[in-house]
């Protein structure tokens, strides 16, 4: 279950990528979608999120974990490792892992 939480004992990976135009930015869209059974399949995921920027320059991907031990061992994984490579062929990106500290709500 999507869960942004301070109170989840969660780590995030999230992964920015500037792109030039809308078109770019769905190709990287398509092949995260495409590829979804790879992360899906390692042990601690949690959830996948794809943001789109309004304005057609940046793809967001935004991973949730059990552990950072869990996204350790993902990292390790053949096919998550050519994924990795494979989608940071599309644009320049950050990638970075995160944990939630902070939550508002209205």
């Amino acid at each position: 279950m999507i869960t942004i939480s301070d109170k989840a004992d969660q780590v995030t990976a999230i992964n920015i990528f500037t792109v030039e135009s809308p078109e770019h930015q769905q190709r990287i869209v398509d092949f995260l979608v495409e590829n979804k059974e790879i992360p899906m399949r390692q042990p601690g995921f949690i959830s996948a999120s794809v943001h789109t920027s309004l304005d057609g320059k940046r793809v967001i991907n935004y991973v949730q974990w059990h552990s950072q031990k869990d996204m350790e061992v993902a990292m390790k994984d053949q096919d998550f490792i050519a994924m990795k490579e494979k989608v940071g062929n599309f644009a320049p990106h950050d990638f970075n892992f995160y944990q939630v500290v902070v939550t508002m709500e209205a």
